[in-house]
């Protein structure tokens, strides 16, 4: 079976490296950028992406601007975005569901919930 490959985008190198070794052991492969600009960058690219993680609370530009942005580039219409956020209160679920998000996960991950999430939104 070919790995699906996960885009974890975050500021804090300590998420991504911890999303990045469980996912890792669960045969996914990562890919991470610091910023939601360089997320972009890499998502106008042609390399593939099966799914995106993406915090919601990142300096600059948010996970709220990104992922329709994100859901704009015509390739990646259809790659599913995850909102990861610390932000775990009444409505926030639903803020990033309007905001374009396929699904939506609160920190710290339960690792089991997302792999269900995942599951869930296969290509």
């Amino acid at each position: 079976m070919e790995k699906k490959i996960i885009l974890i985008v975050d500021d804090d190198a300590r998420n991504i490296f911890a999303l990045s070794a469980v996912l890792k052991a669960r045969s996914f492969t990562c890919v991470s950028c610091s910023s939601a600009e360089d997320a972009l960058q890499l998502l106008r690219g042609t390399d593939p992406i099966d799914y995106v993680l993406i915090d919601m609370m990142m300096p600059d530009m948010d996970g709220y601007e990104a992922i329709p942005l994100i859901k704009q580039i015509a390739h990646r219409e259809n790659t599913p975005v995850i909102s990861v956020t610390a932000q775990a209160m009444i409505g926030d679920r639903e803020k990033c569901m309007n905001a374009g998000a396929d699904g939506y996960i609160s920190k710290p991950v339960d690792i089991d919930k997302l792999m269900n999430l995942l599951s869930g939104l296969s290509q």
